[in-house]
């Protein structure tokens, strides 16, 4: 599996082990401008990774509606699906997962300059977990 957290400026991934128990911070791939190259860097990733199902993080308005950055992924998802094809992409909710994340580098006493440079791979091994574990508790 593979996990995205998509930025402005850069997109985070994570993946997770073969039996999809575990994810881990992966790469930040950063926005080169051309949103081509960027998905087709998204595609080589998935490959190199085998990945069998893509989860793209929906950043839902606090109170679960869908604003102007939750519509943007949904577009962006909506991009990936035709790019990976045959690998699904689904989306899930990423509330507050690069908020979790960057709490969680502090605590490690990382300094800011660091931690922008994984927060992005990290929110998106935090929103995998999650996925990973709602559907592990829906079996």
């Amino acid at each position: 599996m593979v996990g995205i957290d998509l930025g402005t400026r850069r997109v985070g991934v994570a993946v997770s082990d073969p039996g999809g128990v575990v994810a881990s911070p992966y790469e930040v791939v950063q926005r080169s401008g051309d949103v081509a190259r960027d998905r087709w860097r998204i595609k080589e990733i998935v490959d190199e990774v085998e990945a069998v199902v893509v989860v793209v993080g929906l950043p839902l308005s606090m109170d679960g509606s869908v604003g102007r950055a939750a519509s943007a992924a949904l577009e962006e998802a909506a991009a990936l699906r035709e790019v990976l094809v045959p690998v699904p992409v689904e989306t899930f909710d990423e509330r507050l997962t690069t908020v979790s994340a960057d709490r969680s580098m502090m605590q490690f006493k990382m300094k800011a300059d660091a931690r922008r440079r994984v927060v992005d791979k990290v929110a998106a091994a935090v929103m995998l977990q999650a996925w990973l574990d709602s559907r592990e508790n829906r079996r």
